[in-house]
């Protein structure tokens, strides 16, 4: 698998999380952190099998849950609702050495389907098949 951003791509992604943060400290809003800087940042750091996993997953958060806020939750890539309670994060492989990354749901997310239910899944690549799983998963935990 290639890489999914070149070095000078990663770069800009560092750049325009110093420019969110900026823009940020220069309005006076929330003046130590911003959470898709902090996001973008964490992904740009990832291995290149995670960081394609985790920058496509965002590009489909940012689409179908815009009312989800990105953030950074244990170092994880994270998207939070209104109330700042994480909904959904994911958890690169290689943080604790696992042959999978996790895509993972909290307790606001409402996947309740009865007594029992799954709230994190196994995400080793991805692609289309994947992508429409992932977005039906985002649109139930968000209803």
């Amino acid at each position: 698998m290639g890489q999914l951003f070149s070095d000078f791509e990663k770069e800009a992604i560092r750049q325009r999380a110093e420019e969110l943060r900026q823009e940020q400290a220069a309005a006076n809003t929330r003046p130590k952190k911003n959470g898709e800087a902090d996001v973008l940042e964490a992904i740009a750091n990832m291995q290149d099998d995670e960081r394609i996993i985790a920058a496509n997953l965002h590009v489909l958060v940012t689409r179908i849950a815009p009312n989800l806020k990105p953030k950074t939750w244990y170092g994880f890539p994270a998207y939070a609702n209104q109330a700042g309670k994480v909904v959904l994060f994911f958890q690169p492989a290689s943080k604790f050495g696992y042959r999978y990354s996790t895509l993972g749901f909290q307790e606001d997310a409402h996947l309740d389907e009865g007594d029992f239910w799954p709230t994190s899944y196994a995400l080793t690549e991805w692609h289309s098949a994947i992508e429409m799983k992932v977005q039906q998963l985002i649109e139930k935990a968000i209803q």
